[in-house]
């Protein structure tokens, strides 16, 4: 084991900067904003946690999505931060269920729900198109698939892109309208 040791900076005033400082902007191609699984673990959450378990974990590591696995592993849908609001679990427990056994699984958005964008279309595009998806859509986060290999291959996150471009990314959800009559045109 290391043992560290603070130091005193009064004396040091510069920042390092990377070499190659890229200037992100509107423009920038869209793959250096998505959250790459072939370099980044992806967060998953089990199907069978309690969904206040599960609230209360993504709270205090500010995580706002985690996919969804069953016991073999699979992804089986996404969890987010709204699906998992006390309005939500007390539907459930008015339902019959106890608010304890109110799981992920029951407040998720299931897998053949969710829509995602293809990797090669995204190495294609600018993070305006992604944004521009994502408003259009009222989505906060989005999935990146890779459709040759059936895998998920990333997600892009409205907030991290904002972070990255320094630029307010207002995305408006759709109302339930909207999601009723945008269901009902496409059945």
């Amino acid at each position: 084991m290391t043992k560290l040791a603070f130091y005193q900076i009064s004396d040091i005033d510069q920042l390092e900067q990377p070499e190659e400082h890229t200037q992100l902007d509107l423009k920038s191609p869209a793959t250096l904003f998505f959250t790459d699984f072939q370099r980044v673990t992806p967060l998953v959450t089990e199907a069978d946690m309690p969904a206040v378990q599960a609230r209360e974990l993504m709270r205090r590591t500010h995580v706002r999505m985690k996919l969804v696995v069953n016991r073999a592993n699979q992804v089986i849908g996404l969890i987010s931060a709204d699906d998992l609001i006390d309005r939500l679990i007390v539907k459930k427990v008015s339902e019959g269920h106890k608010r304890e056994e109110v799981t992920v699984e029951q407040l998720m958005t299931p897998r053949k729900e969710l829509q995602a964008l293809d990797i090669t279309a995204v190495k294609k595009a600018s993070i305006s198109d992604v944004i521009d998806i994502l408003k259009d859509n009222g989505e906060q986060h989005c999935l990146v698939i890779d459709r040759e290999k059936h895998h998920i291959r990333g997600v892009f996150s409205a907030s991290d892109i904002s972070r990255k471009l320094h630029l307010p990314i207002d995305i408006q959800e759709k109302s339930s309208f909207y999601r009723v009559f945008a269901s009902a045109l496409s059945a």
